[in-house]
C-alpha cells in the first residue's frame, strides 16, 4: 500500500496504486482502469505500459475531467 492519499477531491480513502504521479484508492484506481479499456482496450493498456510518469499524467487528467465531483 502506498502511503499518500487518495488524489481524488473529498476522497479519504489510502493510496493503492499510482495514477500518473499522483495516487489513487483502490476504488477509484478500478474506476480508471475501466475507464482505460472502455476508452481504448488492450492497446490503451499497451500504450499506458510504455509511458513516463509524467506522460501519463495526460491520460489520467482526461478520465478526472469525466469524474462527478461534488463542488
Amino acid at each position: 500500500m502506498i502511503a499518500q492519499a487518495c488524489m481524488i477531491e473529498g476522497c479519504a480513502n489510502p493510496g493503492y496504486a499510482p495514477a500518473g504521479t499522483g495516487t489513487l484508492c483502490k476504488d477509484h484506481f478500478a474506476d480508471f482502469v475501466t475507464w482505460r479499456r472502455k476508452k481504448g482496450g488492450k492497446g490503451m493498456f499497451r500504450k499506458y505500459t510504455g509511458m513516463t510518469m509524467i506522460e501519463r499524467d495526460t491520460i489520467v487528467k482526461e478520465w478526472y475531467a469525466t469524474l462527478a465531483l461534488p463542488h
